[in-house]
């Protein structure tokens, strides 16, 4: 019953969310992470975190970004990923000389940053990084002493 008010068109849950998201731009965001491996809702980009027996997966979801302009650092542990969106929405006049309004702005613009903590096995030297489709893809390797190992028996 719950999910259905929450899912509603046009319903009083998604109205209150607007408003927090306009409350933010205009006043910064309220609800900050108490920590690194924390985020405040709504963070960009929605990332995932996995782990395979070689390496350690990232993926952020991060559409309609210029490759060349998204930041991956990696230092003593902790990935950062860091970029700008430009905002698509119209600036100024529209050339008659009345000013464009925007009614509704569901998609956030301007720099982003998010970082994540990293476990301790990862080899800093062979670090990889795709965007595809929307998509960042950040494959560290983990070092060999880490890899599970067979061990014969005797």
């Amino acid at each position: 019953m719950f999910g259905s008010l929450l899912n509603f068109p046009g319903g009083v849950f998604g109205d209150f969310e607007r408003l927090r998201r306009e409350l933010d731009d205009v006043f910064g965001p309220v609800g900050q992470p108490s920590s690194i491996r924390s985020v405040a809702p709504g963070a960009f980009p929605a990332v995932n975190v996995g782990r395979t027996p070689s390496s350690v997966e990232i993926y952020a979801f991060a559409p309609g970004l210029d490759p060349a302009r998204i930041e991956v650092n990696l230092d003593r542990g902790v990935l950062t990923i860091a970029g700008e969106r430009a905002s698509a929405l119209p600036q100024g006049d529209d050339g008659a000389g009345a000013r464009q309004r925007v009614y509704s702005r569901e998609r956030g613009s301007g720099r982003f940053m998010r970082a994540i903590s990293l476990p301790d096995d990862i080899d800093p030297a062979r670090v990889q990084a795709r965007y595809r489709d929307g998509v960042l893809n950040v494959s560290i390797a983990r070092r060999a002493e880490a890899q599970p190992q067979r061990i014969q028996v005797q």
